[in-house]
C-alpha cells in the first residue's frame, strides 16, 4: 500500500502539469465551441450554432477532404523515404561511429525554423527558379512548369521535408532493436534479400512505423502555415480555417473546428493503435 502511495506523490507533479497544460486548455476549447459571436464580440451560451453552421457548409467537407489528402501523401512518401533511411543507417552503416554521424546529419535541417526551411523551396521551384531553369537549359522542357510552385505538389514536398525524420526516428529505433540472429536465420532458410525484408523486417518494424506514422499525421492535419506560403494561399487545410477564424475573432467557430479536427485525429491514433501495439517501443 505504501508503495501505490509513494507511486501516487511521484506521479503527482506531471499529473497537475498534463491537467493544467493539456486537460484545462481542451475542456476550455469545448466550452467555448458552444458559445455564441458576433462581428465584435463573443457571449457565453449553450448553442450547436457553430457545430450546424460547419457541417452544413460544403466548405468544410472540401477543407477536411484536402487535409486527409495532404496527411496521405505525406504518410505515404515519408514511409518511403523514412524506411529506406533507416534500413540504410540500421543494416548497411556498420560502424556505431558513422551510424551516429550520418544520424545526426539528418538533422541538420532542424538546426532552423520550419518557416525558413520552407521557404528556400520558393526560389527555388518558382517560374524563373532554379528548377525550372535547369530543365529549360537541358532541353526538357520548352516553358516554365507552373505546378511547381504555389500547388498541391509544393505543399506536400514542403510537408515531407519537414516531417520526414518523424518518420526516420522511430523505424530507425524498431530495426536497431532487431536480433541480427533472425536475419542469419532466414538467409540459412534459403530467404532472399526482398523475402527477409517482407517477412522478418517490416513485422518487426510495425510499432516503429506506426509510431512515425502518428507523428507525421498528427502533424499535418494540425499544420497551417506550410499551406498558406507553399499553396500561395490558394488552398486550404483545416488548420487554415482554424486560423482564419481566429483572425476574424470568431474564436466559438474556431473552437468547434479545433474540436471536429481533434476528435477525428483522436479516432485515426485509435485505429492506428489497434492495429499494432505500439507499447513495444516505449
Amino acid at each position: 500500500m505504501s508503495r501505490q502511495i509513494i507511486a501516487w506523490i511521484q506521479a503527482a507533479p506531471m499529473a497537475l502539469v498534463l491537467l493544467g497544460f493539456l486537460v484545462a486548455p481542451i475542456i476550455m476549447i469545448v466550452i467555448v465551441s458552444f458559445w455564441g459571436a458576433t462581428e465584435y464580440s463573443i457571449y457565453p451560451a449553450f448553442q450547436f450554432d457553430n457545430y450546424e453552421f460547419l457541417f452544413g457548409s460544403p466548405v468544410t467537407y472540401t477543407v477536411f477532404f484536402n487535409t486527409f489528402k495532404y496527411a496521405l501523401l505525406t504518410w505515404a512518401l515519408t514511409l518511403v523515404i523514412g524506411f529506406t533511411v533507416a534500413y540504410f543507417l540500421a543494416f548497411e552503416v556498420r560502424s556505431l561511429k558513422w551510424q551516429i554521424g550520418l544520424f545526426l546529419l539528418c538533422t541538420i535541417p532542424f538546426w532552423t525554423s520550419n518557416i525558413i526551411r520552407m521557404i528556400s523551396w520558393i526560389p527555388f521551384l518558382g517560374r524563373n527558379g532554379l528548377a525550372n531553369s535547369a530543365l529549360i537549359s537541358w532541353g526538357v522542357i520548352d516553358e516554365p512548369l507552373e505546378w511547381l510552385l504555389f500547388s498541391d505538389f509544393s505543399v506536400v514536398l514542403a510537408f515531407v521535408h519537414l516531417y520526414t525524420l518523424f518518420m526516420v526516428v522511430p523505424i530507425f529505433n524498431s530495426m536497431m532493436r532487431i536480433d541480427r540472429s533472425l536475419l542469419e536465420a532466414a538467409r540459412d532458410c534459403g530467404a532472399s534479400g526482398l523475402q527477409t525484408l517482407w517477412t522478418v523486417i517490416v513485422p518487426l518494424c510495425k510499432p516503429g512505423i506506426m509510431i512515425g506514422t502518428i507523428f507525421v499525421s498528427t502533424l499535418v492535419m494540425g499544420d497551417f502555415i506550410t499551406v498558406r506560403f507553399m499553396s500561395g494561399s490558394q488552398r486550404a487545410n483545416v488548420g487554415r480555417l482554424i486560423s482564419n477564424d481566429i483572425s476574424l475573432l470568431q474564436y466559438p467557430s474556431a473552437s468547434a473546428t479545433a474540436v471536429v479536427l481533434l476528435c477525428t485525429v483522436l479516432i485515426v491514433i485509435a485505429l492506428l493503435l489497434r492495429l499494432v501495439d505500439i507499447r513495444k517501443e516505449l
